[in-house]
């Protein structure tokens, strides 16, 4: 496996600027042979909003993109498949449709054909457009997830996976670590040929949907995704072994068999890391008594985050019960825009934070005592 993986700085959206380092990191990393290829292009777009909340990529960046293929002789195609996803969807708000239709790029509906394939011992629901194409190029958002603590190459590949058949993949695959290697399963499965992260402005705080923009400056490119996940997740501050699909592809040997592996061309990565990038909560320093202590208690149910729905900003759009794979969710009868969690159904997959556009669910521990517990675990921790 090619084990290149580049890193521009990139201030701004600009096409010409980008296009340039497209050409560049895809040059360096050893990109595939496009003349006469068909090329489908996968973007990230988790809900189609406006490109200013830093929820999908960028489209300055599919746009760049479809202009470096065409030029290398490729035709294109270009699609994605968001939360909430009904036949007929263009990602307009995004502004991606319109670059399809400025470009000639061909726009695709995953949910108008599909199919099923092989897929570890059953099988799985893609779009078919994946079968038709030569090569696919994933585009992901450099952002903070609230399950996999961090969403970049390995998961863009969920996408092909056409409307509520992805919150299928949820039910099947109910916690953290077990999701985790699904994607990486079907990312090898899939195996897309080259990643250009869209990393110019990324998302902290409560990614992938209702987290803060902030600016990152940089594109990543290579056609190792695991490569390009390590580099994405340190930029952020990470230890890129605290992300679960990191740790898990990295064991399995089948793009790195280490870290340090990676063949880095760049600025020198201390001077782009962003100390000060709000990621999503997880626990791995301190002591290791603490460390176990802690493990055990994040096991107890009532003591995990949860969604907790914020009422006043409820639109009552019902999007979040319908994405729900195990109905945890419904509206109050009485109360307007009141929505009620089953918490004994809850798997703690996000999806309903994910897609929320309103800003009405937020992800925390919310329980009686809570307050009390985390001081006394600050208390216990400083003994150590």
């Amino acid at each position: 496996m090619n084990n290149k993986v580049a890193v521009r700085s990139c201030r701004e959206y600009n096409i010409e600027e980008i296009y340039r380092h497209i050409r560049d990191i895809y040059d360096y990393c050893g990109g595939p042979e496009l003349k006469n290829k068909k090329v489908l292009l996968k973007p990230n777009i988790l809900i189609d909003c406006d490109p200013s909340r830093c929820v999908s990529t960028h489209p300055a960046v599919v746009e760049a993109m479809i202009n470096f293929l065409h030029d290398r002789g490729a035709s294109v195609y270009v699609g994605d498949s968001p939360g909430i996803h009904f036949r007929g969807f263009k990602s307009e708000k995004s502004g991606i449709y319109q670059v399809c239709e400025k470009t000639g790029a061909t726009w695709v509906d995953f949910m108008k054909n599909h199919t099923d394939m092989p897929f570890g011992k059953g099988k799985i629901r893609i779009a078919s457009v994946v079968r038709e194409v030569d090569l696919i190029i994933s585009l992901p958002k450099l952002k903070t997830h609230q399950l996999t603590y961090f969403t970049g190459a390995i998961k863009n590949t969920l996408g092909l996976v056409p409307g509520f058949a992805k919150t299928r993949q949820h039910a099947l695959y109910p916690d953290r670590d077990v999701f985790s290697a699904f994607l990486v399963d079907l990312t090898e499965a899939v195996c897309p040929s080259f990643y250009l992260m869209d990393g110019i402005s990324g998302m902290e705080g409560e990614g992938p949907g209702q987290g803060t923009p902030v600016k990152t400056e940089v594109l990543i490119g290579s056609a190792n995704p695991l490569a390009v996940d390590i580099i994405a997740s340190t930029i952020a501050g990470y230890d890129p072994m605290i992300i679960p699909t990191n740790s898990i592809a990295l064991e399995r040997g089948t793009w790195l068999k280490d870290v340090s592996d990676t063949e880095y061309d760049g600025p020198v990565l201390e001077s782009i890391i962003k100390k000060d990038f709000k990621k999503v909560a997880y626990t791995h320093n301190g002591n290791v008594v603490v460390r176990f202590i802690m493990h055990r208690l994040k096991s107890i149910r009532f003591l995990q985050p949860r969604p907790v729905f914020l009422h006043e900003k409820c639109t009552g759009c019902n999007e979040c019960i319908r994405i729900c794979s195990q109905n945890a969710l419904a509206m109050d009868p009485v109360k307007k825009n009141w929505v009620v969690l089953t918490d004994k159904k809850c798997i703690r997959c996000y999806c309903c934070s994910e897609i929320c556009q309103s800003n009405a669910v937020t992800v925390r521990r919310d329980f009686p005592g809570y307050r009390f517990l985390s001081g006394a675990y600050r208390k216990v921790k400083r003994l150590f």
